[in-house]
């Protein structure tokens, strides 16, 4: 019965969690999104007003999530802040997540899981002992804790996926605009302006800093690092060894967008060879079992029905 309660509970909490994902907010800019609230009012409105036409998450939750944040990252290495701001960055900042945001949805992910597998041993009938209690509340509070890195770590290696499967397209779009003439900064901004994806967002947030004053080649590098792609270091290393060296940009981006497909075609091959050893977990552990049930069932029953299964019985 215990065990029901458990899995229930767990389910809801994750089915919890996965709605609060989908209802997360794309990450924009504040300031545009102020200027447009006050634009679209009739009146001058006060800071109160202001204030209170925000939504709950915005006024009560997301304070509270950073305030707790703020006291945990007290007690952080800062290395681990480094990587956990890294990483948030190649995973393109979803729904506008800073460092002490993210620490904070750890410690309630490990509070709330913890927290109710204890009560459930508290509030449950039966007698428990107390290592099983103790062993099972730490074992949740640790998927609790490490579920939002999970996510994090899903949510980059899926825009890592989606940044190298436009890489080549990309590169192609480069390429004919360079040799038609524009510069690559204007180039890039074409591949922004006609793809709303990863990596055009990706450009279009080089050409904004190069716009702020910051160099091209420390603006590439750095959107190098965000991605943290191998396929995109080395074409940021090409394109800013063609500009020091003064050779032909468009030859540079022909040869990298060649490169692009045929990496991408080994990365497809290569997750191609590695779905039989994952298909195997649930074909053994699945599949298996529930075809040997239905083949197996009746005649088993039979046999039991017979001679044979009076003899086994012992009658």
């Amino acid at each position: 019965m215990l065990t029901a309660i458990v899995i229930v509970i767990i389910l809801l909490i994750a089915a919890g969690l996965v709605y609060a994902g989908l209802r997360l907010p794309a990450a924009g800019d504040p300031l545009q999104d102020r200027i447009k609230e006050y634009v679209a009012r009739d009146r001058m409105a006060s800071l109160e007003e202001i204030e209170m036409g925000q939504s709950f998450q915005d006024r009560v939750v997301l304070p509270f999530l950073r305030t707790l944040g703020q006291l945990a990252l007290r007690f952080t290495p800062k290395a681990n802040l480094t990587t956990i701001h890294q990483k948030l960055e190649m995973a393109g900042n979803p729904a506008g997540l800073d460092p002490t945001i993210f620490w904070a949805l750890q410690i309630v992910g490990a509070v709330g899981f913890g927290g109710i597998v204890l009560l459930m041993f508290i509030i449950a009938p039966g007698q428990h002992h107390w290592f099983t209690t103790l062993l099972l509340t730490v074992l949740f509070l640790l998927i609790g804790y490490f579920f939002p890195r999970l996510w994090l770590e899903s949510r980059v290696s899926r825009r890592q996926d989606h940044v190298r499967k436009a890489m080549p397209d990309a590169l192609d779009l480069l390429t004919i605009c360079v040799e038609a003439g524009l510069g690559f900064d204007a180039a890039m901004g074409k591949v922004n302006e006609e793809w709303e994806n990863e990596l055009g967002l990706a450009f279009g947030r080089v050409i904004q800093e190069i716009r702020l004053g910051k160099l091209r080649r420390e603006a590439l590098r750095d959107m190098a690092d965000r991605i943290g792609l191998t396929e995109m270091t080395s074409f940021v290393a090409a394109v800013i060894q063609s500009e020091q060296l003064g050779v032909s940009m468009g030859r540079v981006l022909r040869i990298q967008s060649d490169q692009m497909r045929v990496r991408r075609r080994q990365v497809a091959e290569e997750q191609a060879r590695q779905a039989p050893v994952k298909m195997m977990l649930p074909l053994v552990f699945l599949i298996f079992p529930s075809i040997l049930i239905i083949l197996l069932g009746p005649a088993g029953l039979t046999l039991m029905q017979s001679q044979l299964g009076t003899i086994l019985r012992g009658g």
